[in-house]
């Protein structure tokens, strides 16, 4: 259940902030302007950012777990798979010609229920989108359970990449309020959620 409800938040978090225009998490803002600098379909850069996370993992636990390896894979299918569903139902009922306060209102929100979809799937650790599989090792191999500086740590990629193909294009697309309220409230929000959303749901970290 932890699963399945964090994976379909997930994607409805992510296709509310697609769909309102207000900025977006780091990582698709990541991806929406690499696609504006190179031409590359956006969900094809997502899914080929998610598999090098999923590698990169394999190195941040210091073994081979392929069970691993190929479940992050087959959640970033389904992960976008739902996402664009949930955009292109958005889109219908109009959201993206609502006023700016509220689409940025609605960005945020995309954002919290983002981060409590994470909260659940890490909990319950059985399967999860590659690059909140890297905060959960780095949270709890490297930071002492510190949630809030595993997700600033993750977000110094795309950062960087936001940063580099800005200045190719000498502009930079899907970085507004969401993209801002992500970027400081993604862990304090994560850590708000293992306390008070499902609370019985506990931690089943395996390195």
């Amino acid at each position: 259940m932890g699963l399945v409800s964090g994976l379909i938040l997930n994607a409805f978090g992510n296709g509310l902030c697609i769909s309102a225009n207000m900025g977006s998490g780091l990582w698709t803002a990541a991806a929406v302007n690499v696609t504006k600098w190179t031409g590359l379909n956006t969900g094809l850069l997502l899914f080929m950012i998610g598999v090098i996370n999923a590698i990169t993992n394999q190195f941040l636990i210091r073994r081979v777990d392929s069970r691993r390896l190929i479940g992050e894979i087959l959640y970033v299918m389904f992960f976008s798979y739902f996402v664009n569903v949930f955009t292109n139902l958005l889109n219908i009922i109009g959201v993206p010609s609502l006023p700016i306060v509220i689409r940025a209102i609605l960005s945020c929100l995309g954002v919290v229920f983002f981060c409590v979809a994470i909260s659940l799937y890490q909990r319950a650790n059985i399967v999860m989108h590659p690059n909140d599989d890297t905060t959960n090792i780095l949270r709890f191999l490297y930071l002492k359970g510190n949630s809030t500086a595993a997700q600033i740590i993750d977000f110094i990629p795309p950062i960087i990449i936001i940063i580099v193909a800005g200045i190719a294009i000498q502009n930079v697309y899907s970085v507004n309020i969401g993209t801002v309220f992500s970027f400081i409230f993604n862990g304090i929000l994560i850590a708000a959620a293992d306390k008070w959303i499902w609370p019985e749901l506990k931690h089943n970290f395996v390195s």
